[in-house]
């Protein structure tokens, strides 16, 4: 049997286009999916700026694509700064 490969045209939309910046992500589970909440926090508030959700295969397809990557960077730029711990901050979510 052959095997063909596909291809699957993506658009990003105008607005993804330009990103969200996030300083913060806050990760939670349960057995069926991880949610995925990227956050930019600026004390005393914060927003969320993205909220994703994966099944558990993709997010850990998803993890090592990152790890993948950022070896990759490290490889060009070196070893990255661990950052300074933040300082102790609750976080709360806002019902709305």
């Amino acid at each position: 049997m052959e095997n063909k490969e596909s291809k699957i045209e993506i658009e990003v939309g105008s607005e993804v286009v330009g990103g969200k910046y996030s300083n913060l992500a806050v990760i939670s589970h349960n057995e069926n999916e991880f949610i995925m909440d990227f956050i930019f926090a600026h004390p005393p508030k914060g927003k969320v700026n993205a909220r994703v959700i994966m099944s558990p295969s993709h997010a850990k397809q998803f993890l090592k694509a990152l790890k993948e990557n950022v070896e990759k960077y490290e490889q060009k730029t070196g070893d990255t700064k661990k950052p300074p711990e933040p300082p102790a901050i609750g976080i709360e979510f806002s019902k709305n």
